[in-house]
């Protein structure tokens, strides 16, 4: 049957918000049960601080543990003890109940770097906090973006005062998982171009283009390459690839520079699997220095296997997001990693074990 005019002009004119091609492409699809080799997830979320309604992310911790079991995930890193109570509460539920399967990582109160005394106070609160027993400090995007110093300026992540804090990390052994920024469109203007303007536009939050309020993607980066090569006894995560996953030139040189630097993949398929002969390439130069980790809260056994199929397989063109019909971080589909076994070994298990010091 023919289109009428009108038809083809309501087509033309279609909202782009309300079209979602199905791929037409026929490849192979490749199902992976487990993980090739033992997992240790160094970036996930169970506790209460990104749930949506307060109550813990995970509600069943059993269940939890056979998701893992199924799929061969030796252990979680929960980036959600904060301090205080909250890390009590964390350490008592997950790593205290369960020894081995979960690390549970501190976080510090950067909004107290404001008080007259606010670097030796969050000093004593990091070292409190690793007393009770937290295995490593999650440093979060607020600072850089959100966190204001007395003055009312941002505060920055080579501010010397964090430099102090994260120095004295590392004299307690505790590893630094680090996100700062946020992917490079959330800085771009708000426009046409913009790649991830679907995202943008549920989660109005995440845009900091506003150069009147947010310092730029690239000072925030320098930022933490200028803490991490001043801080040379710590050992840091970065986080989502480094937080530049859209620009590996810049991760591998500050590897390069900084042995202390290591990265995760949480949260950034959609990036990686648009290079992947450029991740290759970071893997073969560095190939001690890449952990998984998934960032998908809450986790699931599914959710695990495909990232499987991701690292794992050589299939081609598939959703990195296979459950939402608009891809939220881009409209693309991705290409698995195929990596060899014994980068397969080191990026599941190895490398984590080091740098956590398991």
């Amino acid at each position: 049957m023919s289109l009428t005019d009108a038809e083809w002009r309501s087509l033309a004119e279609l909202p782009l918000r309300s079209w979602t091609p199905k791929s037409r492409l026929t490849v192979p699809q490749t199902h992976v049960e487990r993980a090739a080799h033992p997992a240790i997830d160094v970036h996930n979320h169970l506790g209460t601080w990104l749930s949506h309604d307060g109550d813990w992310v995970v509600k069943d911790v059993p269940g939890l543990l056979a998701a893992m079991d199924a799929v061969q995930v030796q252990t979680i890193v929960n980036l959600d003890g904060r301090w205080d109570a909250e890390l009590t509460a964390n350490l008592d539920r997950y790593d205290r109940a369960h020894p081995g399967r979960f690390l549970t990582f501190c976080q510090i109160d950067w909004d107290r770097l404001a008080d007259p005394d606010g670097e030796r106070a969050l000093l004593r609160q990091l070292e409190q906090s690793a007393a009770a027993g937290a295995r490593g400090v999650k440093v979060w995007k607020n600072l850089g973006l959100w966190v204001t110093d007395a003055d009312g300026s941002k505060v920055l992540p080579d501010d010397p005062r964090v430099a102090s804090i994260l120095g004295r990390a590392g004299e307690l052994g505790l590893p630094v998982l680090i996100h700062v920024a946020d992917p490079k469109a959330f800085f771009d203007p708000l426009d046409a171009h913009n790649e991830r303007l679907d995202e943008l536009m549920h989660e109005r939050d995440w845009w900091f283009g506003d150069r009147e309020v947010y310092p730029g993607f690239e000072r925030i980066v320098e930022g933490l390459a200028n803490l991490v090569t001043a801080t040379p006894g710590t050992r840091y995560i970065g986080a989502h690839v480094g937080c530049a996953a859209e620009d590996l030139d810049w991760v591998e040189g500050l590897m390069d520079r900084a042995p202390n630097f290591t990265v995760d993949t949480g949260g950034r398929m959609a990036e990686l699997g648009r290079q992947p002969r450029r991740v290759a390439r970071l893997l073969e130069r560095h190939p001690d220095r890449v952990l998984f980790g998934t960032d998908v809260y809450p986790i699931s056994a599914d959710a695990y296997r495909h990232a499987f199929r991701f690292f794992e397989t050589d299939d081609e063109s598939f959703p990195y997001s296979p459950e939402s019909p608009i891809p939220p971080q881009g409209r693309w589909d991705v290409s698995a990693l195929h990596l060899d076994d014994a980068t397969l070994r080191a990026v599941y298990h190895d490398n984590a074990a080091r740098v956590l010091g398991l």
